[in-house]
C-alpha cells in the first residue's frame, strides 16, 4: 500500500490494474474554470480520471467560509464513490508538478479513513520528462461504494480564535512569505496572517525538480519549526485549505503524525473583520 508518495516507476508498474484509481488534479488558481481540464484533454496518465478542485474537492461557498470550503464527509464520500474508489483500491493523485493540488485529494481521502492514497512524486511534469505513456481520451470511472472509515478532526475558525490568547495551537501557514507578511495579496481581500502563525511555504518541501525532499531533511526542518510543540497542537492553514495539505503531507513523509488542518484558512479568517490580523514576519 502506498500512503504518502509513489514514484513514477512505481506508478508505471500499476497502470491498467483494476484495483488502482489514478486521479488527475491539475489546476491553476488564475484559470480555475478550464485550465486543468484542457491539460487533461491534451494528455494524461493512462486510465486517470479528472478531478476538479473547485467543483469536486470543495463545498458550497457562502462568502464567509473561504475560497475552497471543505465539503461534508457525506458529499466527499459520494464523490469518491463516483470516482470508483472503494476498499481494496489504491488511489494515486497527481497534478502538474509539486503536488500542491494533489495533496488536497490525498488529505481528503485520509480525512475519511482511506489510507491507501498517495501523491505522485514530481507529478505530471516528471512523468512527461521521462517520456512515459499518456492518453488523450477522457476516462469515465465505474462507480463504487466508498465507505467512510473515520472522520479525522479538523479545526475551525472558532477554535483558532479561542486559542489565540493562550497561543495553545501552533498554526503553520503554507503561503508564500510576501503574502504571509501582508506585503501583497493576490487572491483575498485582506492581506496579512493569523496572529501567532509561523510561516512554512509549501515550496520548501520540494527539491528543484518538484519532488519531495528526503524524509530526514523534512524531519529536521519541521522539527526546528515546531521547536518541541506537541504534534496534536499543530494546525495547518494557507489561503484556502489547499496548499496547507502539502505541509501536512510533508510532515507525514517526515514521520510527524497527528497534525490537523484548518480548512477555511486565511480566506475564511479574513472574511470576518472582527478577527484580528497580523502583518510582518
Amino acid at each position: 500500500m502506498f500512503s504518502t508518495l509513489i514514484t513514477t516507476d512505481e506508478l508505471a508498474a500499476l497502470v491498467g490494474r483494476p484495483d488502482v484509481v489514478v486521479c488527475d488534479v491539475r489546476h491553476d488558481l488564475a484559470q480555475p474554470d478550464s485550465w486543468g481540464e484542457t491539460q487533461y484533454r491534451h494528455g494524461h496518465v493512462p486510465g486517470a480520471v479528472f478531478v476538479h478542485l473547485d467543483r469536486d474537492l470543495s463545498g458550497t461557498k457562502t462568502g464567509a467560509n473561504g475560497r475552497h470550503p471543505l465539503p461534508s464527509p457525506e458529499t466527499a464520500a459520494a464523490l469518491f464513490g463516483r470516482l470508483g474508489i472503494a476498499n481494496g483500491k489504491q488511489v494515486i493523485a497527481y497534478d502538474q508538478g509539486g503536488g500542491a493540488f494533489a495533496a488536497r485529494l490525498w488529505w481528503m481521502l485520509h480525512w475519511l479513513g482511506f489510507d491507501a492514497a498517495a501523491v505522485l512524486d514530481g507529478g505530471y511534469a516528471k512523468w512527461m520528462a521521462e517520456d512515459r505513456a499518456i492518453e488523450t481520451e477522457p476516462v469515465i470511472p465505474t462507480a463504487a461504494a466508498f465507505t467512510i472509515g473515520r472522520v479525522t478532526p479538523t479545526v475551525n475558525a472558532s477554535g483558532v480564535m479561542a486559542s489565540l490568547a493562550r497561543q495553545r495551537l501552533l498554526l503553520i501557514d503554507a503561503r508564500a512569505p510576501e503574502r504571509f507578511r501582508g506585503e501583497t495579496e493576490p487572491l483575498d481581500p485582506v492581506a496579512g496572517h493569523i496572529p501567532g502563525a509561523r510561516n512554512r511555504p509549501y515550496t520548501l518541501n520540494l527539491n528543484p525538480d518538484g519532488t519531495f525532499k528526503h524524509s530526514a531533511f523534512l524531519r529536521a526542518e519541521f522539527g526546528a519549526l515546531l521547536a518541541g510543540a506537541p504534534h496534536d497542537l499543530v494546525v495547518h492553514q494557507c489561503g484556502s485549505g489547499v496548499t496547507a495539505c502539502h505541509n501536512l503531507l510533508a510532515m507525514e513523509i517526515a514521520g510527524i503524525n497527528g497534525t490537523r488542518l484548518y480548512p477555511g484558512s486565511w480566506s475564511e479568517w479574513c472574511a470576518d473583520p472582527a478577527r484580528p490580523v497580523a502583518t510582518g514576519a
